[in-house]
């Protein structure tokens, strides 16, 4: 285990959080599948799930990682006021990353993964190949509505995804214990992929990943962020006014070929 380059670590939600415990399930086995995918072997990943969760089966190179951690009361969307919801979002989230990296205590690189996303199976190679860099944000990846048919090139893929940043291990100064970190680094740290980068920028800065490195799964009934469909968020009735910018958009649909599923999907 030593030589391992990439660790991946995926967090699940506590099962009375999820609306559909089946169909975070199959989302999951597909997630697994896809980074298990990879070209280079060496890496490890480890799924952070309550005791007792019912999960599909682990590809080799997995492993699970038990936690207590209760229900979020405000998980939903309309639970309560939006900060405070995404505010117990980050602590139950970040606490569950926490937790695998206790676990693994990794030594190369980190990639915190949503349950229900794809990445490219090149990721573990690349960052194989260029051990000693910081780490890297994923400025380009493809936005996909659940089965469909359609793919949307986004070029400021991190702004919308968690699964969007590589960070090399001994920058998240990881404590020994669960109690190491209080619980304002947990949620910022761990808890949201919305400041890393910039926590990061000032010392040791990030790189953007140079080719399209995952894949943003939306509009099904258990994304947490309530995500549209893919048309219904990137090309609403008002673009109708604004046809050049109509026309921009079209220009980033792609149709989900059998190279791309390769790439991103595992297994065909």
């Amino acid at each position: 285990m030593s030589d391992i380059a990439l660790s991946f670590i995926v967090p699940v939600r506590h099962p009375a959080n999820a609306k559909d415990w089946g169909l975070l399930k199959r989302n999951l086995a597909q997630t697994l599948g896809s980074i298990a995918n990879q070209t280079d072997d060496r890496w490890q990943g480890a799924v952070i799930a309550n005791h007792g969760a019912d999960l599909p089966d682990m590809p080799a190179g997995f492993r699970v990682v038990n936690v207590d951690f209760p229900p979020n009361p405000l998980h939903d969307m309309e639970s309560a006021d939006l900060e405070a919801v995404y505010d117990a979002f980050r602590l139950d989230k970040g606490r569950r990353v926490l937790a695998g990296l206790v676990e693994l205590r990794p030594q190369g690189h980190v990639m915190i993964c949503d349950d229900d996303d794809l990445v490219s199976r090149r990721l573990t190679e690349w960052v194989s190949q260029n051990r000693t860099n910081n780490g890297w944000w994923i400025q380009n990846g493809y936005v996909w509505a659940d089965g469909g048919a359609w793919l949307y090139r986004c070029g400021d893929f991190s702004d919308l995804c968690g699964t969007s940043h590589i960070i090399r291990a001994d920058l998240y100064a990881l404590p020994v214990t669960m109690d190491g970190w209080s619980e304002s680094e947990i949620k910022r740290s761990l808890g949201s992929h919305r400041f890393i980068k910039g926590d990061l920028d000032a010392r040791t800065p990030l790189e953007p990943l140079p080719f399209f490195g995952a894949v943003y799964r939306v509009g099904h009934p258990g994304a947490h962020s309530q995500s549209p469909g893919l048309f219904r968020k990137f090309f609403p009735k008002t673009l109708l006014k604004r046809p050049k910018e109509l026309v921009r958009r079209l220009l980033r649909l792609r149709v989900l070929t059998g190279a791309t599923r390769r790439e991103f999907f595992g297994p065909l």
